[in-house]
């Protein structure tokens, strides 16, 4: 039997999920998408789960598609067997798409290169905590492709035009520190300290928190990127409604109110 290419620890209400392929950079395999989607439905189904963080194995936290898996044996159909379209249909799409509607918080921490699609998945988290020597490299203009896993859509959000462009056209390296200036991670680790500690210690944080607002506040903050005033207006209001009925908005308003701790359930 082969080692999982995906590991599961539950610490307490956090789920500490791993991609185990240090060997390759962490880099992506058809059997190591299918572990990621089986962590991921896991949490989904776990109550007691309040956040998730995902790291890397080893020296890396992903380098993105692992080129292996493609067929470039020279032959007359050697252009659709290297089609990258089905494996990121099939594969990589799907993955950040549940990593990104995930019931809970999502934490990278990012312990060392985050390559190609491997920096789509950091970005795809809802905060993301970089290791001091930790880097991002939009690798695809090296083998003529383009950004994907949402690298193209996360890239514009997050930096800017202008930034997005020169990460993606020139493929230059972009240090921890840069990232976080630049707004694609939330912060880097203190020096010597290790960056998945870091990370846990902020999911910590996030769940004892109220869960159920934590993401709907992240699916605000993503609609107001393509929303006018009126209609986020109008998504502040119903979202509102909807967590009024909840067990933890009676919870935060009664604590407040008895100035006391709040005891939120995540529901």
């Amino acid at each position: 039997m082969s080692d999982p290419t995906v590991l599961y620890e539950a610490r307490g209400s956090v789920a500490l999920v791993t991609l185990n392929r240090p060997q390759a950079l962490n880099s992506f395999t058809r059997q190591m998408h299918r572990e990621l989607w089986a962590v991921l439905d896991r949490i989904d189904a776990d109550k007691a789960i309040r956040v998730a963080v995902l790291t890397g194995a080893g020296r890396g936290f992903c380098a993105g598609a692992d080129l292996a898996e493609f067929d470039f044996e020279p032959g007359p159909d050697l252009v659709q067997r290297a089609d990258p379209g089905p494996v990121i249909e099939q594969a990589f799409n799907p993955s950040i798409r549940k990593l990104m509607d995930l019931r809970v918080p999502t934490v990278a921490a990012v312990n060392g290169v985050a390559a190609g699609a491997g920096a789509s998945f950091a970005m795809a988290c809802d905060l993301a905590i970089a290791a001091p020597g930790a880097s991002f490299i939009q690798a695809f203009s090296r083998i003529g492709l383009i950004p994907d896993a949402g690298g193209s859509w996360f890239l514009v959000k997050k930096l800017g035009l202008a930034r997005a462009m020169g990460c993606a056209m020139l493929g230059d390296k972009l240090g921890a520190q840069e990232a976080k200036e630049w707004g694609m991670i939330w912060d880097v680790a203190p020096e010597g300290e290790d960056c998945v500690q870091a990370a846990l210690k902020v999911a910590e944080r996030l769940a004892t928190l109220p869960t159920a607002a934590l993401v709907q506040t992240r699916k605000l903050l993503r609609a107001a990127a393509s929303n006018d005033l009126d209609p986020q207006l109008d998504l502040e209001r119903d979202t509102q409604s909807a967590l009024g009925r909840t067990h933890d908005y009676i919870e935060g308003v009664m604590a407040f109110r008895e100035k006391r701790p709040a005891r939120f359930k995540g529901e």
